[in-house]
């Protein structure tokens, strides 16, 4: 019995394939032939999950409290700062997971099955396993399957396996294990039936899919050190508010004052725009990025890429041009590279060069259709490259193929009979080397045709392994004349006694920007690491064109990763840095092992289905825009645009920047928000009067600081950004003295303003109106020159340069103007209950706020 009927029996169904009933049945036990999604978060739980963060919670208490105590207009007020928080994240993380929906597209939308005998076209949705489909070259295998019937089948699994060569498949009647389809592979060439095995989820692709839906979201560094701020922030707001309260509340303080004071302190103690400000610096930082064709598709990214030390990339379609190429022929006993020949210089001067081209298109089945090669790509490249030396349509013209002889991986050959214009016949012939040399007993030469011994088959087979060597995959080729045309083509004679012409290597090239893309990353202290289903031949070969730093010891295949579990995986990965022949659990695998180290923030770039998973895993997933599959850019954080590596370190670059002006503004916030903090303490600690009122706080905090701290986000950065190493990802954003000025700055500009608020106090007999404008005006300007100082860590602000950021200068210059409203605009100046100033007290006011640059000028 054959195994194809032995399959055909194991599964239930005949050569006529299912009957119509069998095969509704088996599609309510099976389900339809498509990818599942996860449930997903409905807009409203989005929404709402953005009310869960601490900081938002202290605030809608806040705001409880106002309302409680009257202060209608601050509640208010609260209430919308918060709801437009809460619409910038909901923007940011409403982001739909389409990578399934990716999936469903690469399957094939419908195909033809044989059902009661007949042929027919269905939706492949509604393909079942058991049934037989006709397959043809150029179809989208639509099922996992096993091949039955058929001959010279070959197939592009690189979607899922990342090999860019195609893979030869034979009917299971060869009693072997290449008889496989996948859901989502191409047939390149031949025709076939084959019958069903799994559908749906039970397929690879949906165990792909299946893997990249487990996978969660992980939160940034960023991310987790803002979180922790704003919890140390309300933590330490909690605990001051309840000791002020309760001291109060025993000195003999009215409840309403005491509750007054700590509800201003808790607004003063969080910083309502540091969320927002994260959120627009980070868009902006996209919009920047996009204009480098890197298109970032979740915020945070951005950031992350500023601290990644490991790119893990695919080899395929990422490193090289997914596009194999013939790059050395050897004719007349001379290895030559490709580019020695090119359209403007038709191969003229060798006649075996002109006869190895003319073998090359005429023993082929690619086609030359509108400026493009359609076909297997190892064919379209050896037509490329005698399209490339000449051999154009018109000169093949001239030959009619009769017949051909198909390859297969027995015979290691293909082979076709022609008859030129003249009426003559010949063979020609492709092969495997060492094949093509024992068909031979001559070899055509600049001499002309010489006997082909055991001396000349040695030196061919040398040249052949030194390319080899070089990971280029290479074919021989052939030909003799005929004097008959062939009636039996399976004569073995026809084959026989031929001339050997030459040699042929081709390979997947590395992108041409790739070499200086890779000594960018060394130099930025970023170790990249190669990924390829390849050879590992192949994958040394292309790491030393591109510049990676390796040595054989550094290379790890899959069959050795199958071997290790993941404890030694983790020691393994820090010492290599190219992995071959890995399917995509490999890759997942590798990219968690780097993950083990909480150094590492890892960033794996690809394009097929076969890198969706790993992109998922990593801290970053890098996806190309151009060659890539849907599946890749949905499950990836970034898109190239134009698929060049180069981009990825501009953006690191624009990461780096990105955190270096994030710690800018974050100094500022935090040495204002400290100011008000230390100000409204220092009153209810002596018992005095509120300084600043919730609204007055707010509004500090949102109008006046907001537009110098967005400024900062956009500072130019320092000219070291990418000569340095990638920063520590457990680095404290507060490290290398940045907490120390922050309590310092913050601690004087709240002096200033307390000291300010009761020498009004003292000189007006306790007017508090224009007290509390004073200190509320005081605080500003204070805040705003602090703005300067916050440009650099290194240098003074008089060093750093007082114009260098032109929006910086404009942001201060508004938000001035935006004071000066608030003071004297009849409209905003009752709500937030300020009065109008008069010179004496300017003068207070610029006397104090200066105080801070001055003792910081002194001290650092």
């Amino acid at each position: 019995m054959s195994s194809a009927l032995r399959e055909i029996r194991k599964i239930s169904t005949s050569y006529n394939g299912l009957t119509e009933k069998e095969a509704e049945r088996r599609l309510l036990e099976y389900g339809y032939n498509e990818l599942r999604e996860r449930k997903k978060a409905s807009v409203l739980s989005i929404f709402l999950s953005q009310f869960k963060d601490f900081m938002v919670i202290v605030l809608l208490v806040a705001t409880l409290i106002s309302f409680f105590l009257g202060e209608t207009m601050d509640a208010i007020a609260i209430v919308i700062i918060v709801i437009m928080n809460a619409l910038l994240g909901f923007i940011q993380e409403y982001r739909t997971e389409k990578s399934v929906e990716a999936l469903k597209e690469l399957s094939a939308p419908h195909a033809i099955i044989i059902r009661d005998g007949k042929e027919r076209d269905i939706q492949a949705r509604n393909i079942v396993p058991g049934d037989l489909i006709i397959l043809e070259a150029g179809h989208i295998v639509p099922a996992d399957c096993l091949l039955i019937e058929g001959s010279g089948i070959q197939v592009n699994e690189s979607i899922l396996t990342g090999e860019s060569i195609a893979v030869e498949k034979l009917s299971s009647q060869s009693s072997n294990n290449r008889d496989k389809l996948f859901m989502g592979t191409t047939l390149t060439t031949g025709r076939g039936i084959a019958i069903v095995t799994a559908t749906g989820m039970s397929t690879e692709m949906g165990s792909i899919a299946s893997m990249i839906q487990s996978t969660g979201e992980e939160s940034t560094p960023l991310e987790k050190r803002l979180d922790k701020i704003g919890k140390q922030l309300v933590y330490i707001c909690l605990g001051i508010c309840s000791i002020i309260f309760l001291l109060g509340i025993y000195r003999g303080e009215t409840f309403y004052d005491m509750l007054l004071s700590a509800t201003s302190l808790a607004v003063a103690a969080i910083p309502e725009g540091l969320p927002a400000i994260v959120t627009i610096t980070l868009a902006l930082g996209v919009q920047r990025m996009l204009k480098r064709n890197a298109l970032i598709r979740k915020l945070p990214a951005v950031e992350t890429l500023g601290c990644t030390n490991i790119i893990c990339s695919d080899k395929t379609g990422t490193l090289t041009e997914n596009k194999m190429t013939v790059t050395k022929v050897y004719v007349d006993e001379q290895l030559r590279d490709i580019t020695d020949f090119d359209h403007n210089n038709r191969v003229k001067e060798s006649t075996t060069l002109k006869q190895l081209l003319t073998i090359g298109a005429l023993c082929n089945n690619a086609e030359y259709k509108k400026e493009e090669i359609i076909g297997d790509p190892t064919e379209a490249a050896i037509l490329a490259a005698s399209i490339k030396g000449g051999i154009g349509k018109g000169y093949l013209s001239e030959y009619k193929r009769i017949g051909e002889i198909p390859f297969d991986s027995d015979r290691k050959r293909m082979s076709v009979i022609c008859k030129d214009y003249s009426g003559n016949v010949f063979v020609l012939v492709k092969g495997a080397p060492d094949v093509i040399l024992d068909l031979c007993n001559r070899k055509l030469g600049s001499g002309g045709l010489s006997i082909m011994n055991y001396s000349a088959k040695r030196k061919i087979m040398a040249v052949n392994e030194e390319m080899a060597d070089q990971a280029l995959r290479v074919l021989g080729f052939a030909y003799k004349k005929l004097d008959y045309i062939p009636q039996n083509l399976s004569s073995p004679d026809i084959e026989k006694n031929l001339i050997f012409v030459g040699l042929e290597g081709m390979m997947d090239p590395p992108r041409p920007e790739t070499i200086e893309s890779i000594k960018k990353c060394y130099k930025a202290g970023i170790r990249p690491v190669m990924i390829t289903g390849d050879h590992k031949l192949t994958a040394i070969a292309i790491a030393k064109k591109i510049g990676m730093k390796l040595d054989k010891k550094e290379i790890l295949t899959g069959r050795e990763i199958d071997f290790l579990n993941d404890r030694e995986l983790e020691k393994k990965v820090e010492s290599v840095s190219v992995f071959a022949r890995v399917s995509p659990i490999h890759k997942y695998r590798i990219v968690q092992a780097f993950k083990k180290n909480p150094k590492n923030i890892v960033a794996m770039t690809g394009d097929g289905v076969n890198d969706a998973p790993a992109l998922k895993e990593a801290n970053i997933g890098i996806a190309m825009g151009k060659s890539g599959t849907d599946v890749a850019k949905e499950a990836s954080s970034m898109v190239l645009l134009d698929d060049n590596f180069a981009t990825i370190v501009a953006a690191i670059r624009e990461g780096r920047i990105i955190y270096d002006n994030i710690r800018k503004f974050l100094r500022y916030l935090l040495a204002c928000n400290l100011g008000e903090i230390v100000a409204m303490a220092v009153a209810a600690i002596y018992g005095m009067p509120v300084p600043l009122i919730p609204i007055q706080i707010l509004w500090i905090n949102l109008v006046t600081d907001g537009l110098p701290a967005l400024a900062l986000s956009v500072d130019p950065p320092d000219g070291n950004i990418m000569s340095r190493a990638p920063r520590d990802s457990n680095e404290s954003i507060f490290s290398r003295g940045l907490g120390t000025r922050i309590l310092v700055s913050g601690s004087l500009i709240g002096g200033s303003t307390i000291t300010a608020y009761m020498l009004i106090l003292y000189l007006t007999n306790g007017d508090i109106g224009i007290a509390r404008t004073v200190a509320f005006t005081t605080l500003i300007i204070a805040e705003l020159i602090y703005a300067f100082e916050s440009r650099s860590e290194y240098e003074h602000v008089w060093q750093s340069g007082l114009f260098a950021n032109r929006y910086l200068v404009l942001a201060v210059l508004s938000s001035f103007a935006l004071l000066l409203l608030a003071i004297y605009n009849p409209f905003l100046s009752p709500i937030l209950k300020t009065q109008a100033l008069g010179f004496e007290h300017w003068m207070i006011v610029l006397g104090f706020s200066l105080l801070e640059l001055a003792v910081t000028s002194l001290l650092y």
